[in-house]
C-alpha cells in the first residue's frame, strides 16, 4: 500500500502545478477582459453615428458604388475566420470552426468558391493540417488587436473585393467570429460584410438589407419627418464614397474586437473551471492517500500484534 501512497502524492503534486497554471491564465484573462469589453461595447455609438450619417448622405446622393454593387463576374468568396491563437479557452475556437465548415460547404453547394483568410493561429493550423490553402494569415493578437492589424486585415479584405477577376478578385467578403454578448454567453456568428445594401439603420452601426424596392435604397432616415438640409463639400457623392469604405472598415473592426473580448470571457470561464476541477481532484487524491496511510499503519500494527502473540505463545 505504500506505493499507493506514492502515486497519490505524486498525483496531488502535479495536479496543484496544473492548478497554478490555470489560475495564472485565468488572472490573466481578467485583468484584459475589461479592457476588450470596453473597446467592443465603445465601438457601437461610433459604429451608430457613421450608419446614421451614411443614411443621411444616402438621402441625397446616389448608393452606386462598387462597395454595394452584386458582383457577377466571379464565383470567388472570401470567408474571414476569426479564432484564437491559443488554446484553454474552452470550446471558443473549436465551436467557431464549426460554423466555419458550415458556411464553407454551404458556399461549395452554391457553386462558390471559398477562398479562406484567417485571423488567429487555431485556424491557421486547423486547416493547414487538412492541407486547405489559406489566402492570407493574421497571428499573434487574436484577444488584443492592435489597430495596425486591424487596418491590415480591413484594408486586404477591401482589396480583394474591389480588385477585377485577374487580380483574384472575390464577389463576396464573409466573416465568421463570435459575438460578445456578455461574461456568460458569447454567440458565434456568421456575418456577409461585401457587398453592401444600405438601406435603413437598425441598432448600433448595422445598416440592414432589404430588397423592398429600388426607391427605397435612398430611404435612410424616417420620410414622414422633417429632414434637415444638408450641404456637402464637394459633393454628396464623394462624401458617400468615404463614409462607405469607413463603415466597411469599422464593421471589421468591431468583429474583431468583439472576438477579443469572446475569446478572453471564454478563457476566464475556461480556467475558472480547470482550477475548480483542479480542487475537487486534489481533495479526492488527498481522501485517498489518507485512506492508503490508515490501511498501512493498521497492517503495521496488525504485523506488529500477530508478532507479539507469536512470541508469547512459545
Amino acid at each position: 500500500m505504500a506505493g499507493n501512497q506514492r502515486v497519490y502524492k505524486q498525483r496531488i503534486r502535479s495536479t496543484q502545478t496544473l492548478q497554478k497554471v490555470f489560475k495564472a491564465m485565468e488572472l490573466i484573462a481578467s485583468s484584459r477582459i475589461g479592457a476588450a469589453r470596453r473597446h467592443a461595447q465603445g465601438a457601437g455609438p461610433y459604429d451608430h453615428a457613421l450608419s446614421q450619417a451614411v443614411a443621411a448622405v444616402g438621402t441625397y446622393g446616389h448608393l452606386d458604388h462598387p462597395v454595394t454593387r452584386e458582383r457577377t463576374d466571379t464565383s470567388r468568396v472570401a470567408v474571414l475566420i476569426v479564432t484564437s491563437d491559443r488554446g484553454m479557452a474552452g470550446a471558443y475556437s473549436a465551436t467557431i470552426l464549426r460554423e466555419s465548415e458550415k458556411l464553407l460547404a454551404q458556399l461549395v453547394e452554391e457553386g462558390k468558391e471559398p477562398v479562406i483568410f484567417t485571423f488567429g493561429r487555431r485556424a491557421a493550423a486547423y486547416f493547414a493540417f487538412r492541407g486547405r490553402r489559406v489566402e492570407y494569415s493574421w497571428t499573434g493578437e487574436s484577444d488584443r488587436p492592435t489597430d495596425a492589424s486591424i487596418e491590415a486585415v480591413a484594408a486586404t479584405l477591401l482589396e480583394y473585393f474591389l480588385s477585377p477577376v485577374s487580380a483574384g478578385g472575390v464577389a463576396e467578403v464573409h466573416v465568421v467570429f463570435t459575438r460578445y454578448v456578455s461574461m456568460v454567453s458569447q454567440v458565434p456568428e456568421v456575418r456577409r460584410m461585401l457587398p453592401l445594401t444600405v438601406v435603413d439603420v437598425e441598432g448600433p452601426g448595422e445598416l440592414v438589407r432589404d430588397d423592398i424596392a429600388a426607391d427605397q435604397l435612398r430611404a435612410g432616415l424616417d420620410t414622414t419627418a422633417v429632414q434637415p438640409v444638408y450641404e456637402f463639400e464637394p459633393d454628396a457623392d464623394a462624401v458617400l464614397d468615404a463614409l462607405l469604405i469607413r463603415y466597411v472598415r469599422s464593421r471589421i473592426r468591431n468583429a474583431l474586437l468583439q472576438a477579443a473580448a469572446s475569446e478572453l470571457a471564454s478563457r476566464q470561464q475556461a480556467m475558472h473551471t480547470a482550477t475548480d476541477n483542479a480542487e475537487d481532484l486534489i481533495t479526492t487524491y488527498t481522501r485517498l492517500a489518507n485512506a492508503a496511510r490508515q490501511s498501512d499503519i493498521t497492517q503495521e500494527i496488525t504485523e506488529i500484534v500477530s508478532g507479539a502473540d507469536a512470541l508469547g505463545s512459545q
